[in-house]
């Protein structure tokens, strides 16, 4: 069995694929090794004595800087190595001209909308406008529940503390999400609820939803409802009574649009969970689907290779924009740029932004960047998108979702048991966490560590995703695990 694993011929590193102890020997290729101190899974040993003030190559790219001497065999993480990242950069487009692959596709059962979009699942979404209504659509979706049979999968609140109190871009970005929210094709019904004096009112969110079949959505406003609970309900109803004959069809994999995000991440994640991602990525995307890859802080230290990716310099120069746009928003907040990776990260063994990006951007693939999107923009292209949102796990995959995807595929070396407004896969990097955590764990993708090819997982990954589009629950599903989170990027009032 192997005891550790490096990545690219040229790595200084290698990657212990469980804990070893001080004294074993380990082979990396042709390479022996007898480790100086114990090395915890997921975590670096040096293969080569590494100089202070050396690049640290890992995947094949520097992932930091030496800060002080590193010898054969030690244990290679934040002690002695430090990120190389600075500020905003220019950049240089060197185009790496990736070729999509093309193969036959497949289909799955899901429901085709009047707007030619296509759910796979049909449930009804009640969408406060604003925090004040939170506990009021809850109430209603308590009442509710009873309609959940037949084609009604499921009545839902997303709720959330904005839709006043808000200036300018962050006022834009929460009425522009729940516009997207409402339009989704995931929802067969939706109750827009407002309360009446907010900012973000019903009347400032349906002229973005131009796209909708706005006989499947119902709209009330409390403050001019004698009982808003009963009046909600009401609607609710409607919208059931309307889905009732709604049925699941056949579609195929150029209806699909899967976002990809990664979070509780260790070392063993850019080796298993991102890459058997990004061989599902380019074999749905060959089939005519889309995938939206974003956490837009995640990819400083790997942007290079996605600019290299851009099937034009157009693409390209948007792709510049959003990873500076992201440093200037740090930077107008008076915060480090690089402040990652996270604490749950470093003790997974990933030590620098530019290890974790690397590893991160493993979830693309190898297809071409076909658009990059601003938050709350929706997904026109086909193929490989790049989307504007952070990293944090709630509000990136609500980002996804808003975009269009209908399904969040979601890897994780240390485990998460959230749900956002669409099914999220989690999909676990090492093997004892899917049996630690099975409850949580959707498939495992340490089983390459056991043998299993990365084609072969990467092939399961496909066929899971059409099962789970034509119905099949995802456990966050299953443990009724669903929120929403907005980006809030300004002031509060």
């Amino acid at each position: 069995m192997t005891d550790v694993v490096r990545i690219r011929p040229e790595d200084m590193v290698a990657v212990a694929l469980r804990p070893l102890t001080k004294g074993t020997a380990v082979q990396a290729g042709d390479l022996s090794v007898t480790l100086k101190e114990d090395i915890p899974m997921g975590h670096k040993i040096a293969l080569r004595d590494i100089a202070e003030g050396e690049k640290v190559i890992k995947y094949g790219f520097p992932i930091g800087v030496a800060t002080a001497p590193i010898a054969l065999g030690e244990h290679v993480h934040t002690h002695n190595l430090h990120t190389g990242l600075s500020g905003a950069q220019d950049y240089t487009w060197n185009p790496t001209h990736p070729a999509d692959g093309q193969a036959q596709p497949l289909t799955f059962q899901g429901y085709r909308r009047a707007n030619g979009k296509v759910g796979i699942r049909n449930e009804i979404w009640i969408l406060p406008t604003v925090g004040c209504v939170n506990d009021v659509a809850e109430a209603i979706a308590k009442q509710a529940q009873s309609l959940v049979q037949g084609s009604v999968e499921g009545v839902y609140v997303f709720g959330h503390p904005y839709g006043c109190s808000q200036l300018g871009e962050d006022q834009e970005n929460t009425r522009n999400v729940l516009a997207d929210l409402a339009c989704h094709p995931n929802a067969g019904g939706v109750l827009l609820l407002g309360l009446g004096c907010e900012n973000s009112g019903i009347k400032e969110i349906l002229p973005r939803m131009a796209d909708a079949d706005m006989s499947r959505v119902r709209t009330l406003i409390c403050q001019e409802s004698e009982d808003e609970v009963a009046d909600g309900l009401k609607l609710v109803k409607e919208l059931a009574a309307n889905m009732a004959e709604d049925q699941r069809t056949a579609c195929d994999t150029s209806d699909l649009i899967i976002g990809l995000k990664c979070g509780g991440s260790d070392g063993l994640s850019g080796i298993t969970a991102n890459p058997t991602i990004g061989g599902f990525s380019d074999r749905l995307i060959a089939r005519g689907g889309s995938t939206i890859l974003t956490e837009v802080p995640e990819m400083f230290g790997a942007e290079t290779i996605l600019m290299g990716r851009c099937e034009d310099e157009a693409t390209y120069e948007k792709t510049v924009a959003l990873i500076n746009n992201f440093k200037n928003y740090f930077e107008s907040a008076h915060q480090p740029v690089y402040e990652n990776p996270s604490p749950g990260n470093k003790a997974g063994g990933i030590t620098t932004l530019e290890d974790k990006a690397l590893g991160c951007t493993q979830k693309s693939g190898k297809a071409p960047v076909r658009d990059v999107l601003t938050y709350g923009q929706r997904v026109t292209a086909k193929g490989l998108n790049l989307l504007s949102a952070p990293g944090n796990d709630l509000v990136a995959s609500t980002a996804l979702a808003a975009a269009g995807a209908q399904i969040v595929l979601f890897s994780t070396g240390r485990g998460t048991p959230f749900g956002c407004p669409v099914p999220t896969v989690k999909i676990s990097s090492n093997s004892q966490l899917a049996a630690h955590k099975h409850t949580w764990i959707d498939y495992n993708a340490g089983a390459l560590v056991d043998g299993t090819s990365l084609d072969t997982l990467a092939d399961g990954l496909l066929d899971l995703v059409l099962d789970i589009a034509g119905g099949k629950k995802t456990r966050n599903e299953i443990n009724g695990f669903r929120s929403l989170a907005i980006f809030k990027t300004g002031v509060t009032l």
